[in-house]
């Protein structure tokens, strides 16, 4: 179960289907980030696209000797801005693919708009979500619920993106969903029906074992996406923010024009794919390796590289290098701010109170470090603040709770209101009266043991003891422990033998280092193949984001839609 190779090949079979011939490839504004997120533009020129548009672009030219590849969502505006394309063609001949189900009617109203029969393929092709990593895929959705219910604009376009996920691995699952959350139950219903109604393209060949589909919510975990990251992929998105695999740079201090936006794919780019789920130690020593391979090609000019600051120098003074390998330039940008954002952040310090927060159960010595970090002038305004918010869920309901005290405290330290009143609503949004798991289980503290990485100097003594729910929900589950009390099936079915292929899409949004767990458990449990989805992938910003729109649960929400639900 690959989501990345199940989207390349649908682009692979869009590009081989057109013949050979120069051709343009005319996408949405969502089917451009599913494409660029498995290709990069010089793989897709060497299959002789030259040209790539946007369908709702005003001032395209014509040109009659490009074949068109059209990959489109099927939503009212494509279809409409087709019919415009069809009337008065700027190619010679138009290749249609669909991301989704596309009705009928539609088709027939296409049919009647090629009056000059430049079509010629209609196809539906299943690749409805962004491919993030091999197990990992988002929807790219913000702002989806309403309080405990859905945003109605959203859940057709959420039941779309999981049943495409469905069709493009070839699954015809059997549902499970959280009890605890109307959401879940409404999503398991929604997919349900579309199964149902297509069920001619769901008709796959039959397994010993079905696949399964387990429907979480996000409310039932809102530690995990409080959380620093030390791991390197989820460490960028948290830091830098990752979006659709590419990384602003341009406020780096004394960044280069080349560098202000960076692609970090681990599709293109070796050393990312190696070092993908590495500690940022271990990243740092890696790079320095490399650094020091092409040094033994150079040992006139022998300099140490002790620190990420001797690195980034090294790359200055070496042009050569930068050309022969623009990768690892990148590479040292990257880890260099992510390196001066810790030391001006004083992470380390704020992440093992974070740790202690998420993973153990000494109240005195949890306020104590709260307070001690919330006086110190380094700390920023959000880490003061999810430092608090941690605080608030772990200790909700203690007798000696020093919450408004800490509330006091941020005011001081001249955390914005708006800062300051997201903590309450992070414990409406994710506290105990809404969970429906044990997310803080007493046990806790005697479980977990502190893990040291030690690498560059500079970069160590990283902690990383928390494990996210969905460690222990997908371990029961394995192991055919989770409770049908709290996770029952959709129908009357259930599964006797140990699931094999199993799809979890969380809605509110998962993260990167649920994505970290689920490769683990991938790699470890023989038999067992895990994808993850969700409706967003989240660091702390975004999160608190969606926390927002979906307590405060107003204003708009600008999301793209599709009216349709789902098909081959």
């Amino acid at each position: 179960m690959n989501v990345t190779l199940a989207v390349k090949q649908y682009i692979s079979k869009m590009i081989e289907s057109s013949g050979p011939g120069m051709k343009v490839l005319l996408m949405d504004k969502e089917t451009t980030g599913i494409v660029s997120v498995v290709y990069t533009q010089s793989e897709i020129l060497q299959r002789e696209v030259y040209l790539f548009e946007r369908i709702d672009s005003q001032n395209r030219d014509n040109m009659k000797h490009l074949k068109a590849i059209c990959f489109l969502r099927p939503t009212k505006e494509n279809v409409e801005h087709l019919i415009q394309e069809l009337r008065r063609p700027k190619y010679s001949v138009y290749f249609i693919y669909f991301s989704n189900v596309i009705s009928k009617s539609e088709i027939k109203t296409l049919a009647e708009a090629d009056e000059q029969e430049v079509v010629a393929e209609v196809q539906e092709f299943y690749g409805d979500f962004i491919a993030v990593n091999p197990h990992l895929f988002s929807l790219n959705l913000q702002g989806v619920s309403r309080g405990r219910s859905w945003e109605p604009s959203v859940l057709p376009r959420v039941t779309q993106g999981l049943t495409s996920v469905l069709l493009s691995l070839k699954k015809c699952p059997m549902i499970r969903y959280q009890l605890s959350s109307d959401m879940s139950k409404r999503l398991a219903e929604s997919v349900k029906q579309i199964i149902t109604k297509e069920y001619e393209l769901f008709d796959f060949r039959k397994t010993e074992v079905p696949p399964l589909l387990l429907i979480l919510d996000r409310s039932d975990d809102a530690i995990t996406p409080l959380l620093n990251q030390w791991t390197y992929q989820a460490m960028v998105h948290e830091l830098l923010g990752l979006n659709n695999n590419r990384i602003d740079l341009s406020r780096v201090p004394g960044i280069s024009k080349d560098l202000r936006e960076v692609v970090l794919s681990a599709e293109n780019d070796e050393f990312y794919a190696n070092n993908l789920y590495l500690n940022f130690g271990e990243i740092g020593t890696n790079i320095k390796n490399l650094m020091e391979d092409f040094q033994k090609k150079k040992p006139k000019d022998k300099q140490k590289l002790e620190s990420i600051t001797d690195m980034k120098a090294f790359v200055d003074n070496y042009p050569q290098f930068k050309k022969m390998s623009g990768t690892v330039s990148k590479h040292v940008t990257v880890v260099g701010e992510l390196s001066r954002l810790v030391s001006e952040r004083q992470l380390m310090e704020v992440s093992e109170v974070e740790q202690e927060l998420a993973c153990q159960n000494d109240h005195s010595s949890a306020q104590q470090n709260v307070r001690r970090l919330l006086q110190n002038p380094r700390v920023s305004e959000i880490d003061a603040v999810r430092l608090v918010m941690l605080y608030a869920l772990r200790y909700e309901k203690h007798s000696s709770s020093i919450l408004p005290s800490l509330m006091e405290e941020l005011n001081r330290k001249g955390v914005s209101e708006r800062h300051r009143k997201m903590v309450q609503t992070v414990v409406e949004y994710g506290g105990k009266r809404v969970r429906g798991s044990d997310l803080i289980t007493p046990t806790d503290a005697v479980a977990i043991t502190k893990q040291f990485f030690k690498g560059l100097k500079g970069v160590e003594n990283m902690y990383t003891q928390h494990q996210p729910l969905l460690h222990d929900t997908l371990d029961q589950l394995i192991k055919g422990r989770l409770k049908d009390s709290q996770f029952p099936y959709l129908g009357p079915s259930s599964l006797r033998d140990r699931p094999q292929d199993i799809i979890v899409f969380i809605i509110g949004g998962a993260t990167y280092e649920e994505a970290l767990t689920v490769y683990n458990l991938n790699r470890t449990m023989p038999g067992v193949r895990i994808v993850l989805g969700g409706t967003a992938i989240h660091n702390t910003k975004s999160f608190l984001e969606e926390v927002m729109l979906s307590v405060g649960s107003g204003g708009d929400r600008t999301l793209g839609g599709g009216r349709h639900l789902s098909r081959r």
